[in-house]
């Protein structure tokens, strides 16, 4: 069995929107916690609750070497965002995302630099796609919506800026000849993407933890083959 040391994000951590509790939690059945269940991997999961690539990179430098064959760098949620409470308050005045897009991408090279040099496979993972109309309400709660909206300009917006942070993720594996899973292409292939998130539109619920765990072990026999 591949052992995978996993460094990302909320998604990555398995975080999900509780709707008894009214707050978010770890999902009992993440896709990290599936994968092991059926044999497919062991996954260190390193990921963390509103973490950007800056400080995955961070992270994994400060750490002694995992005992892994494989590290997953899975960003760019968090990198994308801009102040919102800032937009709201602010709309004509552009507020820049906690990681700009051409840093992101040179910080995700840097990161695969890192593993490699570490004698590990490193493996690029693209952020799943957002669904804005869920999204932009959720962000907007208890500030000013209209202005919001005013500031993005196009609700769908923020739906393009992200997927901009998912074509870096493909730049960056492809100048650095790294392995590259695509999951927001397989989120993307289902019909009802809705019924993968829970109501931020941004974290992917049970379901969408299974299509995870699912996806990621029928990308494993290729990853295994380059080992």
């Amino acid at each position: 069995m591949l052992t995978i040391a996993l460094f990302g994000d909320s998604i990555g951590r398995g975080v999900s929107w509780d709707e008894e509790r009214g707050r978010y939690a770890v999902l009992k059945e993440g896709f990290d916690k599936l994968m092991e269940a059926e044999g497919a991997a062991r996954i260190l999961n390193r990921s963390r609750f509103g973490a950007t690539a800056v400080e995955g990179l961070a992270a994994f430098e400060q750490e002694d070497r995992p005992e892994a064959d494989a590290v997953v760098i899975a960003f760019g949620g968090n990198d994308c965002t801009p102040d919102w409470k800032a937009a709201a308050e602010d709309p004509d005045t552009l507020h820049p995302p906690k990681t700009g897009l051409e840093a992101f991408e040179e910080i995700l090279t840097r990161f695969v630099k890192k593993v490699r040099e570490m004698d590990m496979l490193p493996i690029l993972v693209t952020p799943p796609p957002l669904v804005t109309e869920r999204f932009v309400p959720w962000i907007s709660r208890g500030l000013d919506e209209g202005a919001i909206l005013r500031y993005l300009g196009d609700a769908h917006h923020v739906y393009r800026w992200q997927e901009q942070y998912a074509l870096a993720v493909h730049r960056a594996a492809r100048h650095a000849r790294c392995p590259l899973f695509d999951l927001r292409a397989s989120f993307l292939e289902e019909r009802d993407l809705g019924s993968l998130y829970c109501p931020d539109g941004m974290h992917p619920n049970a379901k969408g933890h299974r299509l995870i765990a699912s996806a990621a072990a029928a990308k494993l026999p290729e990853l295994a083959a380059i080992l």
